[in-house]
């Protein structure tokens, strides 16, 4: 849904963990600001775990949401084959979203971050 805030959770099909030291964290959030601007998503906050990712942002428009998903997931994998040698089934376009209302965003967005 379009201009309408979605918490998204990106995670490697078997739970595994998709980073592995702290380049790697830089490297997903490079990436994520490059590609939310794009493909025209405002980023309000995300938590990167070790297995895991959660977003919570609003899409523009009807494609945002999954592109941004769907880019960054590639890239993240190509990164992480390339980096440690491996094959990494993480960002295959594996994330579920939930559709927020646009009046608790902050305060999601704050209980998220602690």
């Amino acid at each position: 849904m379009p201009k309408n805030p979605l918490h998204i959770i990106q995670r490697d099909n078997n739970r595994q963990s998709c980073f592995f030291c702290d380049d790697d964290y830089l490297f997903y959030l490079d990436w994520l600001k490059e590609y939310a601007k794009i493909v025209e998503c405002t980023i309000h906050a995300y938590v990167l775990m070790t297995n895991h990712v959660h977003l919570l942002l609003t899409p523009q428009n009807i494609t945002s949401a999954g592109n941004l998903m769907k880019r960054l997931g590639q890239r993240y994998v190509q990164y992480v084959n390339r980096t440690y040698k491996r094959m990494v089934p993480f960002g295959r376009e594996d994330f579920a979203q939930v559709l927020f209302n646009k009046n608790i965003i902050c305060l999601y967005a704050s209980s998220i971050l602690r």
